[in-house]
């Protein structure tokens, strides 16, 4: 069985045709053009008529990953206030002529690393997006879980010190999205860096200041992981984003304050592995959601 799944970001447009095994059949993209809501609507359309055209097959299932809270059925996006107008509320098996599931980007991309990535043959998963914020997914015995108003999984939203006088968009002090997400960079750093990117560059060169900025973000990150261990105990946990292609110069630090922090037991430990999928996970994550509900629907 084959499906499509759509990433819908504020950039781009991404489109992906792939079999139940995680076969890549064919990828599309185009320009999103945020504020004009009548061309992203219309480049969406088009983009599953191209893809389904490739099949023949007007039958195909449609997963659409968005950014916001989806809703209840998975049939909108339910809240993304100051982005995308139009997208709240939008129901796209209406729009599509065809029945299409939606869900939050973070979440989709947690659905391709359990389904086709990292995480594939485990059921018990923890997944972080460390990027301009920090998001994040959790499944259990194979079952995303979205619990109450589909808010589950905002891992970049706990807290790491409830005294910090700085929120996130949550109202949460200290988040570990405003720990390590590229939002923060510039006042973690006092000025001096814009990106992470650059920041960890100038980690490699051995820069003192450099250097402490970056591991007390990677300290902290590693403590919030012991913790989600903690509540979840996840068999793996899989981090993705812009921030995780930092590779070993995050992994090798990380591992060194997980030995500090992670409780654990008889010699298991939780791998925290990169994940694998490339910039198309978000739309391969839609379509291992609308595949998941063709089967279970």
């Amino acid at each position: 069985m084959k499906a499509i799944g759509i990433d819908l970001g504020g950039t781009n447009i991404k489109g992906i045709l792939m079999t139940g095994e995680g076969g890549v059949v064919k990828t599309l993209q185009t320009e999103t053009n945020e504020k004009d809501e009548k061309h992203w609507k219309s480049a969406i359309r088009n983009m599953v008529q191209d893809l389904r055209a490739e099949e023949k097959n007007t039958d195909i299932p449609v997963g659409l990953s968005a950014p916001g809270l989806a809703g209840d059925n998975n049939d909108r996006i339910v809240l993304m206030p100051g982005r995308l107008a139009g997208l709240e509320h939008f129901i796209w098996s209406d729009f599509l002529q065809t029945p299409a599931w939606v869900l939050n980007d973070a979440h989709s991309a947690l659905m391709c690393e359990a389904t086709f990535g990292a995480g594939k043959g485990y059921k018990d998963v923890v997944m972080l997006t460390l990027g301009t914020g920090v998001g994040g997914g959790v499944m259990i015995n194979g079952v995303l879980h979205q619990g109450l108003l589909n808010r589950a999984g905002h891992l970049g939203h706990i807290t790491l010190n409830a005294d910090a006088d700085f929120f996130d968009v949550t109202n949460m002090p200290a988040s570990l999205e405003e720990i390590i997400g590229n939002c923060s960079i510039e006042r973690r750093s006092l000025g001096r860096y814009s990106s992470t990117y650059h920041l960890v560059q100038d980690y490699k060169k051995g820069d003192v200041f450099a250097v402490y900025t970056w591991l007390h973000s990677v300290k902290r990150l590693s403590v919030a992981l012991s913790a989600f261990i903690n509540i979840i105990s996840p068999q793996i946990i899989i981090l993705g984003g812009g921030i995780a292609e930092a590779g070993e110069d995050l992994f090798g630090p990380l591992r060194s304050f997980m030995d500090v922090f992670e409780w654990y037991h008889a010699d298991v430990r939780t791998p925290v592995l990169q994940a694998t999928f490339n910039e198309y996970s978000g739309a391969a994550g839609a379509a291992a959601f609308a595949l998941h509900k063709t089967k279970t629907s």
